[in-house]
């Protein structure tokens, strides 16, 4: 893929200071650039020759996102907990994007337009997979319900999601070492720009206990409702936006059909226009295609912040891409955060900034 530069994992396990060139550091070339600050530069890095387990964590975790988002309603809602702004288990037609909030209605397209943006395509599913209960204060845990409150997982014996737990854990901290492994590495880079040297970008990520997995299901949008793709906004799928993270940890998506008898077959990508796109550090509008054997990391806004926005994070969004008729988009993204009192900012800690976005995105009456 043109621009996106990609490493070895068993080079970034062996020998992770050879890399400092592909990750942004004293390069000639923008496309060996994946986090540095040249106009081309993507903000985004594919991390390749990952252990094998790697396929089976990933093929057995999305498809559980297909099958929890078509169990019956009142057992989806069972497993949401609104204290936390919905930032634990399930989530669905509650998030604000671009202005507009996403009342709960299956069939309602999540697209108005590029400006305004009900966001009830996308379902969700939150979880710690590295910690199931947070280690802190009651005091803090209640400040902070979106972070530290325990996981909520479905029933062991919930029929159709049997074993989403572990599957759910397993995806997640293979994608966390990847990621704690990719920081270090990073850290030469990274510590030129930090305002605050008193700490490194992997020991905020390694002794967080803020981390948080996101499996997503891209419901299929409305036939009646889907235009021309040439008069289809980028952002039909997921609008614009900023992950709030350090490092955002992203598997390649899987598109699924429901079949006649109600059951799901792996299917291609149902256009070329299809899935992620980011902007630029010069802004310009590119599409990204994560292989299926590969991670890819971007940046999030925690690190432009802690950076002072000598890095920025990677705007990005999912396009419907034309016709996708009774077929779903499911991936996963883990987002490698720093705790809540840790500054990113001279005014703001981590919890501050989380709560001011959250407002943003789930109005007055977030945590």
């Amino acid at each position: 893929m043109p621009g996106v530069v990609s490493i070895s994992y068993p080079t970034l396990v062996s020998s992770p200071l050879s890399l400092r060139t592909s990750i942004g550091e004293s390069v000639s070339t923008s496309d060996e650039q994946a986090f540095g600050s040249h106009p081309q530069a993507l903000g985004i890095i594919l991390v390749k020759d990952l252990p094998s387990v790697y396929k089976s964590y990933r093929e057995t975790l999305l498809k559980f996102s297909y099958k929890y988002a078509h169990l019956p309603e009142d057992i989806k809602e069972r497993y949401t907990d609104p204290d936390s702004s919905y930032s634990f288990g399930w989530s669905h037609g509650k998030e604000i994007m671009n202005g507009k909030p996403g009342g709960f209605c299956e069939g309602l397209v999540a697209r108005i337009s590029s400006s305004s943006y009900l966001d009830t395509l996308k379902g969700s599913y939150y979880a710690n997979p590295i910690v199931d209960v947070p280690n802190v204060s009651p005091a803090i845990r209640e400040q902070h319900r979106e972070y530290y409150r325990e996981n909520i997982w479905p029933d062991a014996n919930e029929k159709g999601v049997e074993g989403f737990e572990s599957a759910f854990k397993d995806l997640g901290r293979f994608v966390f070492q990847v990621g704690c492994e990719l920081a270090a590495a990073c850290e030469p880079f990274v510590s030129k720009h930090l305002g605050d040297t008193s700490f490194s970008l992997a020991e905020l990520i390694a002794r967080s206990q803020t981390t948080k997995a996101r499996l997503l299901h891209y419901f299929p949008p409305n036939p009646a409702d889907v235009k021309e793709v040439d008069d289809e906004p980028i952002d039909s799928w997921c609008g614009f936006h900023l992950d709030n993270s350090l490092l955002t940890g992203l598997c390649a998506a899987v598109f699924l059909r429901e079949e006649d008898d109600g059951q799901p077959s792996v299917v291609p990508s149902p256009s070329p226009e299809s899935g992620l796109y980011i902007r630029t550090r010069g802004g310009e509008l590119t599409k990204v295609s994560i292989p299926d054997d590969c991670l890819a990391f971007q940046t999030g806004e925690a690190l432009e912040l802690v950076t002072g926005g000598r890095l920025r994070a990677t705007p990005h969004c999912v396009r419907v891409g034309g016709s996708c008729e009774r077929i779903s988009r499911e991936t996963f993204a883990l987002f490698m955060q720093p705790d809540t009192h840790q500054k990113v900012s001279a005014t703001e800690t981590f919890g501050q900034f989380t709560k001011r976005i959250l407002e943003k995105h789930y109005g007055k009456n977030s945590t």
